[in-house]
């Protein structure tokens, strides 16, 4: 076998459960994540209800190296250590603060919600952690046959992410071979996000594809598009359901929110638009096209519903100092972009069920930021079984929903007054669907393509993971296009319908 060698144990095939691990020598390598497999995904080794799992033998990983802390890339670490991994954990020094809310929460859901045994492996998993600077090597081997470093770099996908550089030497002198795994790439202009430095070069790359199939809405006015489909929704004076992950884009959306009402007080609105969202709106039978849609901003009431988002959400405020020139600028004039006057946080579940019963019956204007994301667990669950079956409700999806999550199928099957199945139970689905596609936290195909062709030095060897089948085709296909023009060779992995895993082809010259 050469080496550098790549094995994948997830995302290979699928969007989630994220693993990679690198094999620098025969008995030496590094893992690039470990994720949880989520909706239709499952492990290598086929949906079996213990396909979490870890299956891979440990011997000879040193390191585990953490690109950021959302459940499919870090959800199965757990596993790992309950598998025996002893190595050291690396990550940014932002996700050192962020990773272990997130292991304690999974920890609870997959093994113990005992106080003592989650008091004893978060010991254990804060003694793992190493905290890395961005733009900085950190040596993981150096001997006379071998010098391996890691590098971590921004990738502008969610406070602390980050892609990862590794550089292999086998013999001195001789030129190193650099492997980058994206692990998941930002759309630009985020909020609080410092933007995403693009790599100098790459030998081998492993590229996310989440997104490769298409591109983004223009991310510069989607503070305008998130009003406008608001205030569509509320037209009825009903509840706005946001399913969020708790950690990423329920912070965003904060921000967002207050900066709609600080306009608001200051008597700024947003420009008309006549289309307001992707999907479809339920129709107000007392409105006329002339009504003019009228909400009351400043007293708007905005309900973080999750205990584990409100927990996120008083981390990243802690983690200020990593925060864009933009948001704190906001923050150093007074404003409270993350904790502002209107924002109601819900932590106990006898909370969550008097907010639940209290909008279901008083028709109150409301927006609820709840999880999980993907609605397949959590209490926004709760909120949907409640208000679906109702019209003067909406939801509202700003993030990726994977095949065989409620969150798709309500995505796709609401604009047909269709249903989707909770517990075994069918849910009519009347309530007004709208997605939003600016608010996606990951890279489109032009964000993922000049990833690759900004390096002063292109990749030989491209290896897409986490994306659907269709998604990593377009992407292979562009990427082709881009190194025929400038008659490169290139060997791309992953993309069934272009180049088979098996055998990569190489573009004529």
């Amino acid at each position: 076998m050469e080496y550098p060698h790549i094995t994948h144990h997830g995302a290979q095939n699928g969007v989630t459960g994220s693993c990679h691990q690198l094999h620098i020598t025969q008995h030496s390598s590094v893992l690039v994540d470990c994720g949880l497999f989520q909706g239709a995904d499952t492990s290598p080794l086929g949906a079996r209800a213990d396909h979490q799992r870890i299956e891979f033998p440990l011997d000879g990983i040193h390191a585990l190296i953490v690109t950021h802390v959302h459940a499919d890339h870090v959800g199965r670490i757990p596993y790992l250590l309950a598998a025996g991994f002893k190595g050291p954990i690396l990550c940014s020094e932002p996700s050192a603060k962020l990773l272990p809310i997130v292991l304690e929460d999974a920890f609870k859901l997959t093994f113990s919600r005992d106080q003592k045994q989650v008091e004893r492996y978060l010991k254990q998993v804060q003694e793992r952690i190493i905290a890395l600077p961005y733009d900085h090597w950190f040596t993981l081997h150096d001997d006379e046959g071998l010098h391996a470093k890691v590098r971590l770099q921004r990738a502008a996908h969610m406070l602390g992410s980050a892609y990862v550089e590794i550089d292999v030497q086998y013999r001195p002198g001789e030129a190193s071979t650099r492997i980058v795994f994206s692990g998941d790439l930002g759309a630009p202009g985020a909020p609080i996000l410092k933007p995403c430095v693009l790599p100098r070069r790459a030998d081998i790359l492993v590229l996310e594809s989440t997104y490769g199939d298409r591109l983004h809405e223009d991310r510069s006015t989607r503070r305008q598009r998130l009003e406008q489909v608001i205030e569509h929704a509320l037209a009825n004076n009903g509840t706005v359901l946001i399913p969020a992950f708790s950690v990423g884009r329920t912070q965003e959306l904060l921000y967002e929110l207050e900066d709609i009402i600080h306009s608001k007080k200051l008597g700024t609105t947003a420009a008309p638009d006549a289309t307001v969202g992707a999907g479809h709106a339920r129709e107000n039978p007392e409105a006329t096209p002339n009504d003019q849609i009228e909400v009351d901003w400043p007293h708007l009431p905005i309900i973080l519903d999750s205990p584990l988002a409100s927990r996120f959400t008083q981390a990243y405020r802690e983690l200020k100092d990593h925060w864009n020139e933009e948001a704190q600028a906001r923050v150093q004039s007074g404003r409270r972009p993350l904790a502002f006057e209107q924002l109601i946080t819900v932590d106990s579940h006898a909370d969550h069920q008097k907010i639940l019963n209290h909008l279901v019956s008083s028709a109150r204007p409301a927006i609820v930021i709840a999880g999980n994301g993907m609605c397949s667990s959590g209490r926004i669950v709760n909120y949907l079984k409640a208000m679906l079956g109702d019209p003067r409700h909406d939801v509202l999806f700003v993030g990726f929903q994977a095949r065989g999550t409620p969150g798709h199928a309500i995505q796709s099957f609401g604009p047909r007054n269709g249903y989707v199945e909770f517990d075994g139970q069918r849910y009519e689905i009347r309530a007004g669907v709208h997605s939003i596609g600016g608010y996606s936290a990951h890279a489109d195909q032009a964000g993922l393509v000049e990833f690759v062709t900004a390096m002063e030095q292109w990749p030989g060897e491209i290896r897409l993971v986490h994306g659907e089948e269709g998604a990593k085709a377009e992407l292979s296909e562009k990427l082709e296009d881009r190194y025929r023009a400038r008659k490169l060779l290139i060997k791309i992995k992953g993309a069934k319908a272009s180049l088979s895993d098996e055998s990569a082809g190489e573009l004529p010259g």
